[in-house]
């Protein structure tokens, strides 16, 4: 008895072991890893990247859709079309389109949304672009018509990001921790700071089409153990990975690496409302003592292009305006000394979690220790930065910090009065109101050179570089993009070979 029941006991156990294995094949979920865990889960009312990594395409849905080569296809807009001064836009809406609530998506949660985004209270990140809108009509059910104050030639772009998300009014307060949208996802459960579940929603109009039926988001910053969790299995993608394990991933048949672009700027930000930060001398000074070819090298492995402002390369209109603020420490320390400051200069340098900007930090405190600056080091976790350094109308409580500025077309936040670097300068807000009412697109891109080159020759940020982010996937999974326009992860399009 004892005999039989030992054999039938270990048939089952092996049975069971050997399911995985020959259930590989039909694999309908996955694992992912993400460097920060988001704040919430409204990507309309916070800044943080984090948001629309969970979020974007997978929760909620926008009008347009951004595709990793940076075009725009329709998506909750069947099709669009714009006046000649590229001022008005007109949206034509699919039809037959369900919130997750079960209420109907149509031109009044559109207008909502936007009108939302531009009230006086809203803490939307493109709340500027929003409150440009100088009209929203939603004239029919099925139709929307943007005015604007002036010509938006990337309008469409603009509106397949996560802050233009379309929400349903009724559940819109409560988006923060019980998302609710239009997209092939819901959330299933949210574990504080180790991971978020999302579960295909049966509902959604092209549900057939959605291959992972769950996506489970595991949160780990520590670079080694994003390493660690590759390797293991425990995870089956890590997009925007730490760049250490680079080498071994390329040599280990299991895994994809995908080395990609973007449109993002790393920077060191300073705060011009503190003195004496808000004298351009002290701010050239700290610029000419940041070797950025050593912050590439020491924080991201060499996966970055030098910048020299708030401008990446093979965008319209870029200039290469590195050599206006170029390494000479010399310099950096006659600098000082004209600004009347002694030696040593002591300042904070509060750094977020990501690895470039905790490793990119102790780089940059000894680089300017040689030039008689004293940057002091204070970790902060990831939603303590965005309300102490980052949020609007927030105390902007720090000398210096490194942060990636991951959205294309952000000029516009250099003009904005409480934007947390401080810098409030009529003639470059004059100056991005004549980028902004030129619809030709020659005229523009000289605009925008004239725009780079002021940031640069205003110090206003020392400015380090466009990063090439890495992603590790397992080689079985595909989908995963390799370029990055914008942060996101469309789940919609990732699947099991």
């Amino acid at each position: 008895m004892f005999k039989k029941f030992t054999i039938v006991a270990l048939a089952a156990a092996f049975a069971a072991a050997s399911l995985p294995a020959l259930a590989q094949g039909k694999k309908d979920s996955v694992v992912m890893g993400m460097t920060l865990e988001p704040p919430g889960l409204d990507p309309t009312n916070a800044a943080a990247a984090a948001i629309a990594e969970v979020t974007l395409y997978n929760i909620y849905e926008t009008l347009t859709k951004i595709s990793e080569d940076g075009s725009v296809s329709p998506l909750l807009a069947e099709s669009w079309t714009a006046s000649p001064d590229l001022k008005t836009y007109t949206f034509k809406l699919r039809k037959g389109v369900k919130f997750q609530n079960g209420e109907p998506f149509d031109s009044a949660a559109v207008k909502f949304s936007f009108e939302r985004n531009a009230a006086a209270n809203s803490t939307n990140k493109d709340k500027s672009l929003f409150q440009s809108f100088e009209k929203v009509d939603a004239s029919d059910a099925d139709t929307v018509v943007v005015a604007l104050k002036y010509s938006e030639p990337n309008l469409p772009f603009l509106l397949g990001q996560a802050s233009a998300s379309i929400v349903e009014p009724k559940s819109a307060a409560t988006n923060v921790t019980q998302p609710v949208g239009t997209g092939p996802y819901q959330l299933g459960a949210w574990v504080k700071g180790s991971s978020i579940t999302l579960n295909k929603w049966a509902d959604y109009r092209n549900a057939p089409a959605i291959k992972l039926s769950k996506v489970t988001i595991r949160f780990i910053g520590d670079p080694a153990a994003q390493i660690a969790a590759l390797l293991s299995g425990d995870v089956d993608a890590f997009p925007r990975v730490t760049t250490r394990g680079v080498a071994q991933f390329k040599s280990d048949p299991r895994f994809t690496v995908l080395v990609g672009g973007s449109k993002a700027k790393t920077i060191v930000a300073i705060n011009e409302k503190k003195k004496p930060l808000d004298d351009v001398r002290v701010r050239r000074a700290i610029l000419a003592a940041i070797d950025r070819k050593a912050m590439i090298d020491g924080s991201v492995e060499g996966y970055g292009t030098p910048i020299g402002s708030f401008y990446t390369p093979g965008s319209l209109g870029y200039v290469d305006t590195t050599g206006v603020n170029p390494y000479d420490p010399e310099k950096a320390k006659k600098l000082l000394a004209e600004a009347g400051v002694t030696a040593p200069l002591e300042i904070s340098l509060k750094l977020p979690p990501p690895p470039y900007a905790r490793q990119g930090g102790e780089i940059l405190a000894a680089q300017l220790a040689k030039v008689g600056i004293t940057a002091k080091i204070e970790n902060v976790e990831w939603a303590q930065w965005l309300s102490q350094v980052f949020a609007p109308n927030g105390p902007h409580n720090y000398d210096l910090t490194i942060v990636s500025h991951v959205e294309p077309f952000d000029l516009v936040k250099l003009t904005e009065p409480d934007y947390y670097l401080g810098y409030n300068n009529e003639a470059f807000n004059a100056l991005y109101k004549q980028i902004v009412t030129t619809p030709d697109e020659a005229g523009r891109a000289k605009l925008l050179g004239d725009a780079q080159r002021m940031l640069a020759t205003d110090a206003v940020a020392g400015f380090l570089f466009q990063p090439q982010w890495v992603t590790v996937t397992s080689k079985k999974l595909k989908g995963v993009w390799k370029e990055v326009p914008q942060f996101e992860n469309d789940f919609s399009a990732w699947s099991w070979e």
